[in-house]
């Protein structure tokens, strides 16, 4: 392969590294180990993991440029070259380290990333992929090679260090659940929480927003047309029709959360079974599209009807629906930010059970303690509210865990 042949994509790796920020960091950032050899990043499609590759490269080697190259296998040099190419020219170039994006749009890309880590000892790589990425074992054993991490979308707690510049640290569930007055009472003393709140619930769960606020629901819905239509049919071997009645599916749902729809009839309205129909909503979650939520005794039985089903975030209701409901919003915050560091399920009192223990009701101001009264690890996690009191927790505090 000529020198010239690949230049171009050296280009665009300076080019894009030149113009990240490295004034804020999604909070993977520091719990990546950089120096391993092998490292995956999973998650959502605009959820940050191309910009915490871009800004790794630009901090740790200004001085050395050259070692480091970033390719995204979407570019469209890769219709006509192998990803091959490039690492055998990139190593033996004095290239260390590679960083690659978009690794389920490469035909076998287990297989190849297997043979580079074998065959290149001393390059390191870092790859993303889609939150839908899985490690078949069966074809490449990669998962005792690697570090694997998973970037959720920005948390409410991000988002107050990104608009209101203050240092918010994570707190523990636990630690929350336990001290949430002296932390609320911390945090409301620095700046004005509830407004905050209200405009994360309708565009700061995408990093992406700080660049086309204006357009950030279109942005948004191309998105969700991306992930339906590249992302999913990439890593599973789905047909044309099937991504169709996906995009169809994903907007009756939308209509109708949480409440789960009449499942004979939303299978009646796709022109589907009942068992294609499950696994079609369970791609949906894979692909951070919805939150499907079972009871305790059902949630390893992945073709059994959900008891609840959300839109993934609060940002996806207000993008896909005229006028999302206030109840709705409440809850689909609280189990986008609980199931990032929790287990959460649907229990027989209250509206979500955490890690088997926790029950809590989510509500308004309004909200009273009847629905779980006298249960001790009752928890109502409440809307309005700067502060709380006993076991009535801010809402918005949900969202300090991450």
């Amino acid at each position: 392969m000529e020198e010239t042949s690949i230049s171009g994509l050296y280009r665009t790796s300076a080019r894009l590294v030149g113009q990240t920020t490295t004034n804020f960091h999604r909070y993977l950032y520091d719990k990546i180990c950089w120096a391993n050899k092998l490292i995956a990043i999973k998650g959502a499609r605009g959820v940050g993991k191309t910009t915490m590759m871009l800004q790794s490269i630009k901090e740790r080697f200004a001085e050395h440029p050259e070692r480091a190259l970033y390719v995204s296998l979407d570019n469209l040099w890769f219709a006509n070259h192998s990803l091959s190419e490039v690492v055998e020219y990139h190593y033996t170039h004095g290239g260390t380290h590679l960083f690659i994006d978009e690794v389920h749009k490469y035909p076998s890309w287990q297989t190849l990333i297997k043979n580079i880590y074998d065959e290149y000892p001393d390059l390191h790589v870092a790859f993303t992929g889609s939150s839908m990425l899985k490690i078949d074992n069966s074809k490449a054993d990669l998962s005792r090679r690697m570090s694997d991490y998973t970037l959720h979308g920005l948390s409410f707690r991000e988002y107050l260090s990104f608009e209101a510049g203050i240092d918010v640290p994570v707190v523990s569930l636990e630690e929350l659940l336990n001290d949430h007055v002296r932390i609320a009472m911390q945090l409301t003393s620095k700046t004005k929480v509830l407004p905050l709140f209200e405009t994360y619930l309708e565009y700061g769960y995408y990093p992406f927003y700080k660049e086309e606020m204006d357009d950030y629901y279109e942005r948004l819905k191309k998105t969700i047309y991306v992930i339906l239509n590249e992302d999913i049919p990439a890593i599973e071997e789905i047909t044309y029709p099937t991504v169709q009645k996906l995009q169809r599916m994903l907007m009756i749902l939308a209509e109708r959360v949480p409440q789960t729809p009449k499942m004979n009839e939303l299978y009646a309205i796709l022109e589907t079974t009942r068992e294609q129909g499950l696994k079609m909503m369970g791609l949906l979650q894979r692909a951070t599209l919805l939150q499907l939520l079972s009871t305790e005794t059902r949630e390893f039985h992945h073709l059994l009807k959900p008891d609840k089903i959300y839109l993934n975030n609060p940002n996806l209701m207000y993008a896909l629906t005229v006028q999302p409901d206030k109840g709705t919003l409440r809850e689909t915050f609280f189990i986008n930010q609980l199931s990032a560091v929790a287990d959460v399920s649907y229990p027989r009192k209250g509206d979500f059970l955490v890690n088997h223990k926790y029950l809590f009701e989510v509500g308004g101001k309004n909200k009273t303690f009847n629905q779980i009264k006298g249960i001790p690890d009752g928890f109502l996690a409440t809307d309005g509210i700067e502060t709380g009191f006993g076991n009535r927790v801010p809402l918005w505090m949900f969202g300090l865990l991450y």
